[in-house]
């Protein structure tokens, strides 16, 4: 980006005892942040970024097999990203490709002639995806590289201060290399593409390990694993470099969408071609996640009522917490180890400045993702008195775009414990600051781990229930996949 404005956070604590428990957890917040550069190691975990000639390319392509969407990550080349002769692609260089397919404005003060460039862009839109040529898996395949180990000056910005890579700045990487991959499938022989391709869900992300070392590169693999009229499931993998092998990090699913040029409606996408019986299983797979979805949303706390189980639960965690003594529904009193659900709510707000747009003109999606992470973060460490680890994150729906120049409101609450796991919900919403009016703009869900067993949370009111409800719901989706 080339504005230098800044981003301003602001954290409220429901009280002061909850902020002077986090200032006093050991090597939390508070520590020296001085020569972490120095004590890291970056020897055998920076492999060669270029390609040899194109004998040896051949010859390496005839000894791997593509796996799209594979849970195996590859430790040498794929056949199918290759620059001969030059650098592989480079995590920095997802942003600029963007740029380039979009026609985006470089800077904020050109953004309103760039929107109207983009509008004229419409009648290359098609009605019938028919008309559109098939895509096959491996078209939309790509790898990118975030060279930690072998460039040191770029540590900064993704370190944390406990000397592990901050796991939010890995998820707004994951948003734009999700985007690319959509735009290299639905690609056109137009310089500037007409597709305004947006991210509509983070269906889920599961942690393979629980630290992810900032002085070892990282790659980033993906591409379509299946294609409606309009949307795209988008399989990414990320794995280290580390004693000469790539060895996994995570696994992601992303669900993109096309609209006009104009981002104002739907667009018809090219098709997927599937080829063999894996990559017709992947495209299965991805009607499965459509089918499951949609009956999420109908079985949805604010639709329909819990089931016979759900009940039971929250009646048993009520008669719980009564005095006998007296006899009343009013009379409550919190059993042992446990913590009320309102006493777990932390907040921020974020101003939303042009620093943080998308190529849209828009705020980032992996922004809002970053910021909400590290606040769910900062409530699990609080909550657990311990520095707690991503487990998984799912089912993030961006449900409307956040305008530059909003006032992002972010509400993080744990609605779920149990053993060693905190389930913790964020709530976005933006203010417009002339109208005053509110929107809720995503759900964020997270799961994390601890050291210890932690707290049971306690609903108090029917609310909060449904909130512990929902919150068990994604923790055993997560963590019994897992």
């Amino acid at each position: 980006m080339n504005s230098h404005s800044a981003s301003v956070t602001f954290f409220f604590i429901g009280n002061n005892e909850r902020f002077w428990k986090l200032w006093n957890i050991p090597s939390i917040l508070v520590r020296s942040c001085t020569s972490l550069s120095a004590s890291l190691h970056p020897g055998g975990c920076s492999p060669d970024l270029t390609e040899g000639t194109k004998t040896e390319v051949a010859g390496k392509a005839q000894e791997l097999k593509f796996r799209c969407g594979c849970r195996h990550f590859a430790t040498n080349f794929s056949p199918f990203f290759l620059f001969t002769g030059h650098s592989k692609q480079l995590m920095n260089d997802v942003r600029s490709k963007l740029e380039e397919i979009v026609g985006a404005s470089k800077n904020w003060s050109e953004h309103l002639q760039s929107l109207k460039e983009r509008a004229s862009l419409s009648n290359q839109l098609v009605s019938k995806q028919e008309d559109l040529p098939y895509r096959r898996m491996k078209d939309s395949y790509l790898e990118a590289y975030l060279p930690l180990g072998s460039q040191p000056n770029l540590r900064e910005k993704y370190l944390n201060v406990h000397k592990h890579v901050r796991f939010g700045r890995i998820l707004e990487d994951l948003d734009s290399f999700g985007v690319l991959i959509s735009y290299t499938h639905a690609k056109t022989d137009s310089p500037t593409s007409h597709f305004s391709i947006v991210t509509a869900l983070v269906d889920e992300i599961d942690l393979v390990r629980k630290k992810i070392r900032p002085d070892c590169d990282l790659k980033f693999t993906g591409n379509v694993t299946w294609v409606g009229k309009s949307s795209m499931e988008i399989q990414m993998h990320v794995s280290q470099y580390h004693d000469d092998v790539y060895n996994p990090v995570l696994d992601a699913t992303f669900v993109m969408v096309a609209r006009d040029p104009a981002n104002k409606g739907a667009a018809v996408i090219n098709p997927l071609k599937p080829e063999g019986p894996e990559e017709e299983n992947l495209f299965k797979q991805g009607n499965l996640n459509k089918a499951k979805r949609t009956k999420l949303k109908e079985t949805s706390l604010l639709k329909i009522a819990p089931n016979e189980e759900e009940r039971k639960i929250i009646h048993d965690m009520f008669l719980g917490t009564l005095d006998m003594r007296t006899i009343s529904f009013h009379s409550r009193i919190l059993p042992e180890n446990s913590v009320w659900m309102d006493q777990t709510k932390l907040k921020s707000l974020e101003i939303c400045h042009p620093q943080e747009r998308n190529i849209f003109n828009k705020i980032f999606g992996g922004f809002l993702m970053r910021k909400a992470f590290e606040l769910a973060w900062a409530n699990a460490c609080l909550y657990g008195n311990s520095r707690p680890h991503a487990i998984a994150v799912d089912d993030i729906l961006f449900q409307k775009p956040v305008e530059i120049g909003s006032l992002l409101y972010l509400s993080s609450q744990v609605c779920y414990t149990e053993d060693k796991y905190i389930q913790v919900r964020v709530h976005s919403e933006v203010v417009d600051p002339l109208t005053q009016e509110h929107s809720t703009t995503n759900i964020f869900h997270f799961t994390f781990g601890c050291e210890t067993q932690v707290k049971q949370v306690i609903p108090k009111t029917y609310g909060e229930s449904m909130l512990y409800l929902d919150g068990k719901r994604h923790f055993k989706a997560r963590v019994i996949k897992n």
